[in-house]
């Protein structure tokens, strides 16, 4: 095995690195953000939007992300040039770069596979907890936002932990539209060097320590939660 070469590709690697945590930390927090939003539609009593809601989630679930990403970046990414005035905006910096489109995708998918796992923690809420809450006055609002999306939260976050390692298993196909996330850059090295494994080797230790870290930090957070809150005993 021959590794002299992590020195002189530290600085791509680095890079390499920086933007898969950016892609993964992007998607996240704007995917949960908008799953949150579709599973509160797919319980609310408007029918257009449960209906809006559920064809979403059914749709990026029910798809590749490797399509979803093509689509986007092939597809709205040929159009955007041609929108008037977007071009001289400040946005165009970062709309035409593959960046932007992968950070999309990732998102939208996200979101899409959160949003079913709220709906269902959301369902698993008990009904005496909401019902005691509309008892003493609150608001639906109020509800939603004191009592049964938090409960929602902490009954879903196990799952959400694995959601995550999901998503960061899902970036090196960003590599595909031209985004040299850590896989891209290993890919490089495996072209300048003609080393087969190593740098792969390199690349999947990363993966696991990222994977490990993710999974101390929800470790922590559902340690934080009182367990019979976790039980909703």
């Amino acid at each position: 095995m021959e590794f002299g070469w992590v020195l002189e590709y530290r600085d791509l690697l680095l890079h390499g690195a920086f933007l898969t945590c950016v892609l993964l930390a992007i998607s996240v927090i704007f995917g949960f953000s908008l799953a949150i939003i579709l599973a509160v539609s797919q319980v609310s009593d408007n029918a257009v939007s449960r209906w809006i809601s559920k064809g979403y989630c059914t749709f990026f679930r029910g798809t590749p992300l490797l399509i979803q990403l093509w689509l986007i970046y092939y597809g709205l990414g040929s159009y955007l040039p041609y929108v008037p005035g977007l071009r001289t905006s400040f946005l165009w910096p970062v709309m035409r770069e593959g960046l932007f489109f992968a950070a999309l995708a990732l998102t939208l998918n996200f979101a899409a596979y959160q949003g079913e796992i709220l709906r269902g923690a959301m369902l698993a809420v008990p009904k005496g907890e909401l019902e005691a809450a509309r008892a003493v006055g609150m608001s639906a609002r109020m509800v939603l936002r004191r009592i049964w999306l938090p409960r929602a939260i902490r009954i879903g976050l196990p799952t959400f932990a694995g959601e995550v390692v999901l998503q960061l298993k899902a970036t090196p196909i960003v590599f595909s539209v031209t985004v040299m996330d850590l896989y891209g850059a290993a890919y490089k090295i495996r072209q300048d060097t003609l080393l087969v494994y190593e740098p792969l080797l390199f690349v999947t230790v990363f993966y696991v320590g990222l994977t490990f870290l993710i999974t101390q930090v929800f470790q922590k957070m559902e340690n934080a939660v009182p367990v019979q809150r976790r039980h909703g005993v």
